[in-house]
């Protein structure tokens, strides 16, 4: 087992096989993005609480906190004023087993493919080229989601959702307070299930789309770019229809929102190919 207490800023190269990303930081920034070399870690500010990382069996583990739970820092979290910032970036296999936390700050994971998991409390959280599974949760911000493919799940308390340029296999957002919004490409046999209590939601997907698609309000509004999707107001305000196949299925509900389900035009630029 290898071991170091980091209290200044330092570049790390980790000698062996990392299987698994366990990291657990209080305030601050953290990014991890895939890379093909060795596994690097980069801290470039540290306050007075030192990082502390060890790596042993493939598993690499990264703490602010030394000799206390994760379940204690978010009990500190009304006085997180009191915690130092710090700005930790790490280079890992894209196979790897990823577990991110961070109380308050942004968090920033790209280019991973098997299975991610990421948590925040306040602060936001941007996802950028995963694949596998990807879980996100925040209390307090926002959540980008950018090329995702596999399964996505993503929950927020307060805050907005965006999923762009995506052709996730399942996708399931849900919000308390906070809009969602996505733009998704050509979803064949996805299934999209989109929720928000106080929030409106916009969807917009390829004209050539193959969807079963099901919307539904309490006190929003429901717009259509599709005329296969038709629209009722009783008991409550839902749209459901048929796009091309109707392979994949798409269920959006806000209480207290609208819903807009856009289309867009279909890009072949295979056509204009020499």
């Amino acid at each position: 087992m290898a071991g170091w207490t980091v209290e200044s800023p330092q570049r790390l190269t980790i000698d062996g096989p990392v299987t698994r990303l366990d990291v657990r930081l209080v305030s601050g920034r953290l990014n991890v993005v895939a890379t093909d070399g060795p596994t690097r870690i980069d801290v470039t500010q540290v306050g007075r609480r030192p990082v502390v990382i060890d790596h042993s069996d493939g598993r690499l583990g990264i703490r602010q906190e030394r000799g206390r739970s994760w379940s204690d820092v978010l009990r500190w979290f009304r006085m997180i004023h009191r915690y130092p910032r710090v700005d930790v970036s790490v280079a890992v296999p894209a196979d790897v087993l990823a577990d991110l936390g961070l109380v308050a700050g942004a968090l920033v994971a790209s280019g991973l493919r098997r299975q991610t998991s990421v948590h925040v409390v306040s602060g936001q959280i941007t996802l950028m080229g995963l694949r596998g599974n990807t879980s996100a949760t925040i209390t307090s911000g926002p959540v980008e989601a950018l090329g995702v493919r596999g399964d996505l799940s993503v929950e927020t308390v307060s805050g907005e959702v965006i999923l762009a340029d995506s052709a996730a296999d399942r996708v399931r957002a849900q919000t308390v307070s906070g809009a969602i919004t996505c733009d998704l490409d050509n979803p064949r046999r996805s299934e999209i299930r989109l929720t928000t209590i106080s929030g409106g939601i916009t969807v917009r997907v390829r004209e050539d789309s193959d969807l079963a698609v099901q919307l539904q309000t309490a006190s929003g509004r429901i717009t259509s770019g599709f005329p296969q999707v038709r629209t009722s107001t009783f008991p409550l305000r839902s749209s459901e229809g048929v796009l091309g196949a109707g392979d994949g299925k798409l269920w959006a509900s806000a209480t207290s929102g609208s819903i807009a389900l856009l289309a867009r035009a279909v890009d072949d630029d295979s056509e204009e190919l020499p």
